[in-house]
């Protein structure tokens, strides 16, 4: 079974390989490394790792903070491998069919930024409208959040009272960004975590304002 786990960790030649010795010596494999952000001395990488049958997850934290100065951020369930290049391929998908853009790009989404679902809400200055969403995403209607309009990414608190209770329970992380307008927001959720990164914030932001250039109004 698949997992990705999030790890901080020293910025030092050496560590990482260190983090996969230990992971190496407990049976897992790892099948591919992501640099969510560096700074500071520290950097925050995303590893997917493959357990032998039978394994628990929790070994893998054991494992890779059995190494001095390395904290694992959380460990999830992960289908497939890591598909964090896509940008450009999913531009031109959207490009390619303009009137199903926004179907297309909503589904493409959460496979670049490892979250768990997206969906894109519009805004009437009264009431929520949901103009699409990705395959794994919740049904749940949204109220009137208090954010929107939105006038840029952000990371928005899961525990807030606008936040439907079956996501808090899921211990849901939520970032959101205008989809080329205030009013039409793409907003991704993380059940169970990881916390949304500024530098995933940001690269959520460049990719919405790419795309909603090609994104008919």
């Amino acid at each position: 079974m698949s997992f990705l786990i999030r790890v901080q960790l020293p910025d030092h030649p050496g560590t990482l390989g260190a983090v996969a010795s230990a992971l190496g010596e407990i049976g897992a494999d790892i099948l591919s490394v992501d640099v969510v952000e560096r700074g500071a001395g520290v950097a925050v990488d995303d590893l997917v790792v493959e357990l032998p049958s039978g394994r628990l997850p929790d070994v893998l934290i054991t494992a890779a903070e059995s190494i001095e100065g390395v904290e694992v951020d959380a460990v999830r369930p992960y289908a497939g491998v890591l598909d964090t290049h896509r940008e450009l391929e999913l531009v031109e998908e959207v490009a390619e069919e303009p009137a199903h853009g926004l179907a297309v790009f909503t589904e493409g989404v959460p496979k670049i930024i490892r979250a768990g679902w997206a969906v894109v809400v519009s805004w009437d200055g009264a009431l929520v409208h949901r103009l699409t969403a990705s395959s794994a995403a919740p049904e749940t209607r949204l109220p009137s959040p208090p954010w929107l309009p939105l006038a840029r990414a952000t990371v928005l608190d899961g525990d807030d009272e606008w936040v439907p209770e079956t996501w808090r329970e899921l211990g849901t992380e939520l970032a959101a960004t205008p989809l080329g307008k205030p009013d039409r927001v793409l907003l991704v959720g993380r059940p169970g975590g990881p916390m949304f990164r500024a530098a995933e914030v940001a690269r959520l932001a460049h990719l919405a304002g790419i795309v909603a250039v090609v994104l008919p109004d």
